[in-house]
């Protein structure tokens, strides 16, 4: 008796005679739970899962409300198998390559298959193999939705509830783990894959997978009720500044603006709360720095893919067992001062590396970016002065915000929009200080939040930093900074200035008079 006679059988009805189709008789329904008929021919039925033979080739859909006793076969072959394909391997894996090593598992599982009594019908044994190898060598169920292009991000919080995001929306995946030994071994998998490890002594771990995907791990007696584990996912193809104009992110003059801000050499902050896409900001300004600096980044786990001819990639190390080797972010900050960067990005401030991040931006790295999780700009600079203090440097109030002005020119601030999209919410300007305050203001905002995710307007305000930008030889377009009804009064009722695209920048200019560069030097001081 194969599988499928075994899963009719504990169905409690023999599977009944197909009977084709006439002009009288519609065809059979696919039959689900509490329905009669029976399944078209070619399609097997599996823990309430219809699949065909076409579909043998796909992953299987392993649905958690399923699993009765009709999965408990499918899952003791598999256990089996597994058994006699790890005493056939494990002796010869170390010597065979990667592609070796599938073919050798491929080939012993269709022995196996064979040879044995296993009970794989010929149209669940493609799917079967298949499972096999994901299982053997990569990651089990979570195959399927790490090959989907549509999903950012799969939250796995127990071995039989798995969540993914997809569009900005969270749902739940009727993909589950097939135990929660199968759950914890593939944890294993991925973290030893880049040579980290998550233990009861070190509970906790951030890595990445081969395809660039971030991933979290936290396991007992941190997490109570068992391992959980959050995968993020990044576009196999880097995004560029096109693709956020398209998808309603930007507006193409606030994009011609950040282009001259990265030409120009301002250094930026990327603000925002989790998941609203900064890593993706920094990846997509990192195209419009000219090509011949020295390009130099700094992560906990390396996820930017930066685009440029010169770039060196630093990544942080966790303590060992003994709890020692722990190499910071801050180490490589200092570190990095010494390897002669034009630019430094480091992927995300945190903590006590934020001081040597601003002393770099003012000690001849001007252009470098970074990211600082924070809900608006004016939070950010109370962020900015905590983590300033957590280095154990006694510095006075003022003296942490007179870095900040001198280091840092403009802050972009990205959300995530009630609809699921992730949109630049504003374009701020840090103008200088007033007394003891930070003066803030925003060239760019986005309004009319209430018609989908809005739009990203001017505000109508000439920046500040265009004077810098003159000193470095950036010219930025006047009418970028033009709000709607300027645009109607200068065209006589016509919106002209929305009709085509504006001028690129990075033209050489003029050199600035005395003037400017006394003006430059006063807005500095904060006077």
């Amino acid at each position: 008796m194969n599988l499928s006679e075994k899963l009719a059988a504990a169905d409690g009805n023999a599977p009944p005679p197909k009977i084709p189709p006439t002009e009288d008789t519609p065809p059979a329904r696919n039959r689900r739970d509490g329905e009669t008929g029976s399944p078209p021919d070619g399609v097997e039925r599996r823990a309430g899962v219809n699949v065909t033979a076409a579909g043998a080739k796909g992953h299987p859909l392993r649905r958690a409300s399923d699993r009765t006793a009709l999965d408990a076969a499918w899952k003791q072959s598999k256990q089996k198998v597994q058994a006699k394909v790890l005493a056939e391997i494990a002796p010869k894996a170390a010597d065979l390559s990667p592609d070796e090593l599938r073919e050798k598992v491929r080939a012993t599982v269709n022995d196996i298959l064979d040879h044995e009594d296993i009970g794989i019908s010929p149209i669940e044994r493609q799917r079967f193999v298949e499972e096999m190898l994901e299982d053997s060598l990569g990651y089990g169920p979570l195959e399927a939705l790490l090959a989907d292009g549509s999903i950012t991000e799969v939250m796995c919080n127990k071995f039989d509830e798995i969540w993914i995001e997809r569009k900005g929306k969270l749902l739940r995946s009727d993909i589950v783990f097939n135990s929660p030994h199968q759950y914890r071994r593939i944890i294993d998998r991925m973290v030893h894959g880049v040579g980290r490890r998550v233990d009861e002594s070190s509970p906790m771990v951030d890595a990445r997978l081969a395809d660039g995907s971030r991933i979290n791990a936290i396991v007992p007696p941190l997490a109570l009720h068992g391992p959980v584990l959050t995968i993020r996912k990044f576009p196999e193809k880097a995004l560029v500044m096109q693709d956020l104009i398209g998808l309603g992110s930007l507006s193409m003059d606030s994009a011609v603006f950040l282009e001259a801000l990265v030409r120009g050499k301002i250094s930026l902050i990327v603000v925002g709360g989790t998941g609203t896409g900064k890593t993706t900001m920094l990846n997509v300004l990192s195209n419009f720095i000219p090509d011949g600096e020295r390009l130099i980044t700094i992560e906990e786990s390396a996820e930017l893919q930066i685009q440029g001819e010169h770039v060196v990639t630093l990544e942080t190390r966790p303590a060992n067992a003994e709890g020692s080797g722990e190499v910071r972010i801050r180490d490589l900050v200092r570190n990095s001062l010494r390897m002669r960067p034009d630019r430094i990005i480091v992927g995300e401030c945190r903590g006590s590396e934020t001081l040597d991040m601003l002393q770099a931006m003012n000690t001849g790295h001007a252009g470098s970016m970074t990211t600082v999780h924070a809900n608006t700009p004016r939070e950010l600079l109370g962020r900015l002065e905590t983590m300033v203090m957590m280095g154990g440097v006694e510095l006075p109030q003022r003296a942490i915000r007179e870095q900040i002005v001198m280091a840092v020119g403009c802050l972009i601030q990205l959300q995530r929009t009630p609809a699921g999209p992730r949109v630049v919410h504003s374009i701020t300007e840090i103008q200088g200080m007033e007394g003891e305050t930070v003066l803030l203001q925003d060239i760019f905002h986005r309004v009319d939040m209430h018609e989908g995710y809005g739009r990203l307007v001017s505000t109508g305000l000439r920046p500040k930093i265009l004077d810098e930008l003159a000193l470095n030889g950036v010219e930025v377009p006047a009418h970028l900074f033009r709000t709607d009804g300027d645009a109607l009064t200068s065209s006589g009722g016509r919106s002209s200035g929305r009709h085509h695209r504006p001028a690129r920048p990075g033209r050489v200019v003029e050199p600035p008079s005395e003037e400017m560069y006394e003006m430059l030097a006063r807005r500095r001081d904060g006077k």
